[in-house]
């Protein structure tokens, strides 16, 4: 499980992530959504101890990240691209990787065969890689540990549409398997056909939260729901001063 509470973050004069409060379960599959640059990543950096929080408190499986001493056999996570420096080969990355954390090395071939990369291709440098073949690279990294939470950050951005099927059985796969997903999208449509929940983000707030299902029957689509969610997290504040609109 992860529970973000009440997280706020300011990068100098920019308000990234305000307030934002979730919570992510076992089984499930739990969609980040929002426009790019309205603090989904912000919020998964936190959650991965690669920010760190103003205020507010996260956890994942009951204790911070730093707290787990083995912290990918707890969590997985995937940001853009694979994580790997550009020389090294995917199979080297992987070992290096899996050391950290008293994996065997056997455990390499298993992620590399699990998002589709060849024992060919696990042999090249990086650098040669193309942006979809790092995120497969790079979602295998999160899958060294055999976590019981996995963090996808945009896992679909690079992938072309044999890709993106592939992405979506892996995804509903895990859920099905007890893990907790958490994942970002800007892509609306498909998160409807892999979430279970949604939590709606614009402009580094939660607008709106809840089951894709009820989303859809209410607006007929997450899209819709989005921007009705939008329309009224931006409609000016009744009895503030100057009428201006929410932050």
């Amino acid at each position: 499980m992860i529970s973000v509470d009440h997280v706020t973050k300011r990068h100098r004069d920019i308000l990234s992530v305000d307030a934002v409060s979730f919570t992510a379960e076992p089984g499930e599959v739990t969609g980040l959504l929002g426009p790019n640059g309205t603090g989904k990543s912000s919020i998964m950096r936190i959650i991965c101890d690669l920010d760190r929080a103003d205020s507010g408190s996260v956890a994942l499986a009951g204790k911070r990240y730093r707290d787990h001493d083995l912290p990918l056999r707890v969590v997985g996570a995937q940001f853009e691209g694979s994580g790997a420096h550009p020389a090294r080969t995917a199979v080297h990355h992987l070992r290096w990787v899996a050391r950290t954390q008293r994996l065997p090395d056997s455990r390499v071939a298993e992620v590399l065969e699990m998002v589709g990369l060849s024992a060919r291709d696990g042999k090249r440098a990086v650098r040669g890689f193309s942006l979809g073949m790092q995120q497969r690279l790079g979602i295998a990294t999160a899958l060294l540990g055999d976590p019981q939470i996995l963090i996808f950050d945009e896992p679909a951005n690079g992938l072309d549409p044999i890709g993106i099927l592939w992405l979506r059985d892996l995804v509903t796969g895990l859920a099905r398997e007890g893990r907790t997903v958490l994942l970002s999208s800007h892509l609306m449509s498909e998160t409807e056909l892999i979430a279970d929940r949604v939590v709606l983000m614009d402009g580094g707030r939660v607008i709106g939260q809840g089951s894709v299902g009820e989303f859809a029957a209410e607006h007929g689509s997450l899209e819709k729901a989005f921007f009705a969610r939008l329309g009224t997290a931006r409609r000016p504040r009744t009895g503030a001063s100057g009428g201006g609109e929410g932050a």
